[in-house]
């Protein structure tokens, strides 16, 4: 794909998760009941969670890595008996009891390994939280998300402010439009980062 890209264009990594729907399936290794927290319906399902870790330059979307995922805590529906030195037990233990957001860097760093070449990082608000961020910059990618109204705090001056604070104090941006300011900050774990404030464009009062 390098090859068929034109240098200047800009190459990113994409992070996401989708519900793996299994509804009518009895016997899959590790079927959960899970929760569709990004569907309107807010449904539960039968199935799996489902990591993406995809590659695009803007024109062309690649899917590279995509493990799915079952919470620890969920009664299975489903589990074979396998040799434990078998490599499907391996996977079936990585799947069952590592969280989500810790595979994220590993996805990232398989994909660095195995020259593909991305800039940037982008995700929504559900993965750009402060350790995640910071495990990716180290891998020398910066990230670009949307970021939540949670009590993370950030550094101006060495004091920690929240979100609705730093907007205050940032300084406002005129001349491009949808952004409305803009400030550089530093999260608690150390990780400079720079916020950008814009209007919501189906909510213009938000």
């Amino acid at each position: 794909m390098t090859r068929l890209t034109d240098k200047d264009r800009p190459k990113v990594l994409i992070i996401d998760d989708s519900a793996y729907d299994r509804n009518r399936s009895k016997k899959v290794e590790l079927l959960a009941r899970c929760f569709d927290h990004a569907s309107l319906k807010m449904r539960f399902y039968k199935g799996f969670r489902m990591l993406t870790l995809g590659w695009s330059d803007g024109h062309t979307f690649l899917p590279i890595d995509f493990p799915c995922s079952v919470r620890k805590s969920l009664k299975l529906i489903a589990f074979l008996k396998i040799s434990k030195n078998a490599l499907a037990a391996i996977n079936v233990e990585r799947i069952r009891f590592s969280q989500p957001l810790n595979r994220l860097p590993d996805m990232i760093r398989r994909a660095l390994a195995n020259e593909v070449e991305a800039s940037y990082v982008l995700m929504d608000s559900w993965f750009t939280l402060p350790p995640l961020v910071k495990a990716i910059v180290k891998q020398g990618l910066d990230v670009i998300g949307m970021v939540k109204k949670t009590k993370q705090r950030y550094l101006v001056n060495g004091k920690p402010v929240s979100l609705k604070q730093l907007y205050q104090l940032a300084q406002p941006v005129e001349s491009k439009k949808g952004i409305l300011r803009s400030i550089d900050t530093v999260m608690k774990n150390g990780t400079p980062v720079k916020i950008v404030f814009i209007q919501n464009r189906n909510k213009r009062s938000e």
